[in-house]
């Protein structure tokens, strides 16, 4: 029976990349002292130095990983990790006799400290306490607020929030900043304990004091995992809880609001104004609306004035007012006048969501066209209503600006669609075929006009197509999996080519290729019959590669 470990290769493959997964998959053996938790692993791995590894599976946030390795401390999933990954999936069967130790381990611990007489368990904290003066910072603001001492409440909840133990030369790293995280955590339950205790307006006070200190600190965390944001996000949650419960006076707490989300240096706190709108009311949502357009109408272009206005006319159903703050401000994207035109339609004026949608393609900037949001929603308005000769042109114009394999689809799907693609197909090959005629051309020579010949299924031109060239690599393999069956003697040659120059390059990815190439050709010596060149061939090579050992187990792995 399989044993599941709660991921797979290919989950480390996708989160590392396969330069770091192949890299891994040589660490295997300097993986030592594996731990096995109930959704982690932790283990040594000897690189230049000897690094610490966790590999983590949670149901909500999926596979993860942390070294102290420099890559690692960058926030990436390195080799370490794929190595620690790749180990765990090797002993899977002994992965569920471990997690039980894990636990029987934790369980005595508890019946342990349970069965200590008080004084015991007292010197035991104690003897913590001095030994770890974060955890010593931690008990104190517990017991600060137990006791309602204020001062000290506060002290501690922003000592909590200081980054400075955990930054060097003024700057937290990504290794550092998940402690960081865990620390600030704890002052947002803090706040919370303040709230169930019945001192909620105390806690809106120090929460107002912890998001201005994070907000001045967060440029100084490099925070790619999103840890400290998350813990950003559970403070400005506990704020709101706060201002619910001892309901502070609105018109203050508006311009506060204002404050915060218009002021900020830093996007720490994705807060959403409407949240507030039980807090404030009827007089404290007019003066933060009052705030909010004067800050507009001073920076129309402003993402945070733009964001605030979007969200509190939204909120109030203003449709007009909000496509006036869109339209001070029009993208040359189109996407601007697409947001405008889903507003509109959502409001039930879909002939004036068209006019705005019409209006964005022509004010669209060129290289914005081919494929784009605002092309997409006309193509669909106009083919929902019939006119399909209007969409065919839209696509049309887009493929004639940017000749991509993908506008050729998006305009042959609505081309179909009309039923005129035998009449608009041939205008369009003429153009990628012009600019095949002209290798420096935009639109990358004659590689287009081979992938849409290949997607047409028209193998015969594409062939010929590559045959003029330029043809890459890619395109030369997948005509020669194609034709192969039918005419294995023009594939054949394409797939010994493109093995030659893989002779030289190491690396189990690029001997994963030449096992693939090799499959290819002798499927074409099968089909001609002359299986026994292609034996006497793999032998050859063999022979040739026969020092490069990881390329001779995967070509037994695929009976080469």
């Amino acid at each position: 029976m399989k044993i599941s470990v709660g991921f797979s290769k290919d989950d480390l493959r996708d989160l590392a990349g396969p330069r770091s997964f192949e890299r891994g998959q040589d660490y295997q053996d300097a993986v030592s002292g594996l731990e096995v938790e109930d959704g982690w692993f932790s283990a040594r791995v000897q690189g230049t130095e000897v690094y610490e590894v966790e590999v983590a599976v949670r149901e909500a946030d999926g596979l993860s990983g942390a070294c102290d390795c420099p890559y690692g401390e960058e926030g990436n999933f390195c080799k370490h990790c794929v190595a620690v990954g790749l180990v765990v999936l090797s002993r899977a069967r002994d992965v569920p006799r471990q997690r039980s130790a894990a636990a029987s381990r934790a369980e005595g611990l508890e019946r342990w400290l349970v069965s200590l007489p008080r004084e015991e368990l007292l010197a035991l904290v104690r003897e913590q306490v001095e030994g770890d003066r974060e955890l010593r910072h931690r008990l104190e603001l517990r017991a600060a607020t137990a006791r309602s001492d204020d001062p000290v409440v506060r002290e501690r909840i922003l000592a909590l929030l200081d980054p400075a133990p955990f930054a060097g030369y003024g700057y937290v790293e990504c290794a550092d900043a998940q402690a960081y995280g865990d620390q600030a955590s704890e002052a947002v339950a803090a706040l919370r304990t303040l709230i169930a205790d019945g001192r909620a307006a105390q806690a809106v006070i120090l929460a107002r004091e912890a998001m201005a200190l994070l907000c001045r600190t967060y440029g100084d965390i490099d925070d790619s995992s999103g840890y400290v944001g998350s813990v950003a996000t559970e403070l400005a949650e506990a704020h709101v809880e706060a201002c619910r419960a001892a309901r502070p006076d609105p018109l203050e707490t508006a311009e506060w609001l204002a404050r915060h989300l218009l002021d900020s240096d830093y996007d720490a706190f994705d807060t959403d104004p409407v949240e507030y709108r039980e807090v404030l009311g009827t007089d404290g949502l007019a003066r933060l609306r009052q705030l909010a357009t004067g800050a507009w109408r001073r920076n129309p272009s402003g993402w945070d004035e733009k964001y605030l206005m979007e969200r509190l006319l939204k909120a109030a159903g203003d449709v007009d007012e909000l496509i006036a703050v869109y339209a001070a401000d029009l993208s040359p994207t189109g996407e601007t006048h697409l947001t405008i035109a889903q507003e509109l339609e959502a409001a039930g004026r879909p002939d004036e969501a068209l006019d705005w949608a019409e209006r964005g393609l022509r004010e669209m900037t060129v290289h914005h066209r081919g494929g784009s949001g605002l092309e997409d929603y006309l193509c669909e308005r106009h083919a929902a209503a019939g006119r399909f000769a209007r969409a065919t042109a839209v696509r049309r114009d887009g493929f004639r600006v940017h000749r991509s394999l993908a506008a050729y689809r998006l305009l042959r799907e609505c081309a179909r669609a009309e039923g005129e693609w035998e009449r608009e197909r041939p205008a369009a090959l003429e153009l990628l075929r012009e600019d095949a005629a002209h290798p420096r051309s935009a639109w990358g020579g004659g590689s287009v006009l081979i992938d849409a010949l290949i997607d047409d299924g028209d193998l015969e031109s594409a062939w010929q197509a590559a045959t003029d060239g330029p043809a890459g690599t890619r395109q030369w393999l997948a005509l020669a999996d194609l034709i192969r069956d039918d005419r294995p003697a023009d594939a054949l040659p394409v797939y010994l080519r493109l093995i030659e120059p893989l002779k030289k390059i190491t690396g189990n990815a690029n001997y994963q290729q030449i096992a693939r190439l090799l499959s290819g050709a002798r499927v074409c010596h099968q089909n001609l019959g002359t299986s026994e060149q292609f034996a006497d061939y793999v032998t050859s090579l063999r022979s040739e590669q026969k020092r490069k050992r990881n390329l001779m187990k995967i070509l037994d792995q695929h009976d080469l």
